[in-house]
């Protein structure tokens, strides 16, 4: 069974994060939230969150890594030099990693962007082009760049759209939760 960690740091944008935790358990994927300093986090909207673990070397057994954004958590995320010596390891391994919103920025400064596509929320691209100036970037809702197997996505508004990708490159159909969810309904409506 596939498993995916969703890294979760003090002032992260708690829907980005917790729409992927949501989506993937209904799933059925094996899915831990896990706090970047501490097993409980406030997030950017001051939501309390009690994640499942804290984070160490066991990032490196999951399947994917997925960042919710939020300024403030991914400084945090982009700043912690143990999580950008696992995501770099991952990324030599070969596993795939996610970033929304303004996460983006922590995989730049882990070298990860570098010569590959990524989306963002508007404006960080800014950010991110001055630590990758190689990078690609696209105004797409989401982004998969196969080569360095990292998916990037918008922003709090297409958090599902997010997290309905990291499934699919888990292998899962998202065709039934996608009408199940009203995904499709909104997507043909808007």
């Amino acid at each position: 069974m596939k498993k995916v960690a969703v890294v979760f740091a003090p002032g992260c944008e708690e829907v980005e994060g917790l729409t992927v935790v949501d989506v993937l358990r209904r799933l059925g994927v094996e899915t831990k939230m896990v706090g970047l300093e501490n097993q409980e986090v406030l997030g950017a909207h001051n939501i309390k969150l009690t994640c499942d673990e804290v984070l160490g070397d066991q990032l490196l057994d999951y399947d994917l890594v997925a960042f919710p954004g939020g300024m403030g958590g991914s400084e945090r995320l982009r700043d912690n030099e143990q999580l950008k010596q696992l995501m770099v390891q991952r990324n030599k391994e070969g596993k795939w990693d996610a970033a929304m919103c303004a996460a983006p920025i922590a995989l730049a400064r882990y070298g990860l962007l570098d010569n590959h596509d990524y989306t963002c929320y508007p404006g960080m691209n800014e950010v991110i082009q001055k630590e990758a100036p190689t990078a690609r970037f696209h105004e797409e809702i989401t982004v998969v760049d196969e080569q360095a197997k990292i998916l990037t996505s918008r922003g709090p508004a297409t958090a599902l759209a997010y997290a309905f990708k990291i499934a699919e490159l888990m292998g899962v159909d998202t065709k039934q939760i996608k009408k199940d969810m009203l995904y499709d309904y909104l997507a043909q409506n808007i």
